[in-house]
């Protein structure tokens, strides 16, 4: 059995987002679960938001499913219908395709830890309601452009 020793890896960080879009992640680290165990399907993430951080921009996929499931701590889940708190036990999923923008923020004074779960298509796009930005992945890799098309720099 390919046991995963969770406590020897690193958190690391990092968003991608094009400054200063990507603020919102600087307290967002992870432990990539799924990359050590060399999965390609999907990802698993141990993922932990620091106080006053944010898991990404507000957004939604066109093609990969979302899933999170709370460890430890507390996140706010905005998405369009509004605000949701999420505690240890509470999980949410958000279908690919259904142009809901979410996100979680952890508005407390403490560490939140939650897994997270999804869908690595070979062809994606995600959209970001509340920002002029758009993730494209296609064969070329992964970028970042501007809702016209335009590449961010």
């Amino acid at each position: 059995m390919p046991k995963i020793d969770i406590e020897t890896m690193e958190w690391t960080g990092g968003c991608g987002y094009p400054p200063p879009l990507d603020e919102i992640a600087k307290g967002r680290t992870r432990r990539r679960l799924g990359d050590m165990a060399g999965l390609d399907q999907f990802g698993v993430n141990l993922t932990k938001l620091e106080p006053g951080s944010g898991s990404a921009l507000r957004h939604w996929h066109e093609h990969e499913d979302e899933f999170v499931y709370m460890l430890e701590g507390e996140v706010v889940l905005v998405e369009d219908e509004g605000e949701t708190i999420l505690k240890a036990g509470d999980a949410a999923g958000f279908k690919a395709g259904v142009a809901n923008g979410h996100h979680l923020l952890n508005r407390s004074n403490r560490d939140a830890i939650y897994l997270e779960i999804g869908t690595r298509s070979k062809v994606e796009r995600a959209h970001y309601p509340d920002d002029d930005l758009a993730a494209v992945k296609d064969a070329s890799g992964l970028r970042f452009t501007r809702k016209n098309g335009e590449l961010c720099s």
